[in-house]
């Protein structure tokens, strides 16, 4: 079942605003019924600023009306009239506390990948490429303290993203050896 964004505050936008049932509110929201009388009496979400449906496009006016006259009806959750815009995977923020183990990660791939490129290693562990080369070159200013730690239990990337690097590793090398033959 599909929810409003932020059905607490929904619900007490609608409550304060509408002449809808309890049940209505309950069911477009996700409620229990009962929680949305204890909204209304203001014995839960005390304090709590609406959410106004229509400014958010969940609901329009019409639906609102439509439902107002029939106490069976239900809300339903308005189709956007826009087309959202399909967005690359962003790298998440890292917390301060795991950023001093990204030089680990790259440790680590460094140890277990070598021919990875440091392309290859910036994108998929977010770092750049001074930091990784100063690792490659065992000039890091933390290197006595580095332990190779794997990133994707680190939380810098999926396994997914580590083995699309990989296999980008493998077509380069079978080339190079071709070359040398």
């Amino acid at each position: 079942m599909v929810t409003p964004i932020m059905p607490h505050g929904t619900a007490v936008w609608l409550i304060e605003n509408t002449a809808l049932t309890f049940e209505q509110i309950a069911d477009f929201c996700g409620l229990h019924p009962l929680e949305v009388k204890a909204i209304a009496d203001e014995q839960v979400a005390t304090g709590m600023i609406g959410v106004d449906p229509i400014s958010t496009g969940q609901l329009t006016r019409e639906e609102i009306e439509r439902c107002s006259k029939d106490p069976s009806a239900k809300l339903t959750l308005a189709v956007p009239n826009m087309v959202l815009a399909k967005q690359k995977s962003k790298r998440k923020y890292t917390p301060l506390l795991k950023r001093r183990d990204r030089p680990n990660a790259i440790a680590w791939l460094l140890k277990y990948y070598p021919d990875m490129t440091d392309a290859a290693i910036c994108s998929l562990i977010s770092t750049t490429k001074t930091t990784v080369q100063a690792i490659r070159n065992k000039t890091h200013a933390r290197m006595h303290e580095l332990h190779p730690k794997d990133p994707v239990l680190l939380g810098f990337c999926s396994q997914m993203d580590l083995e699309n690097a990989v296999k980008a590793i493998k077509p380069s090398e079978a080339k190079q050896q071709q070359q040398e033959a």
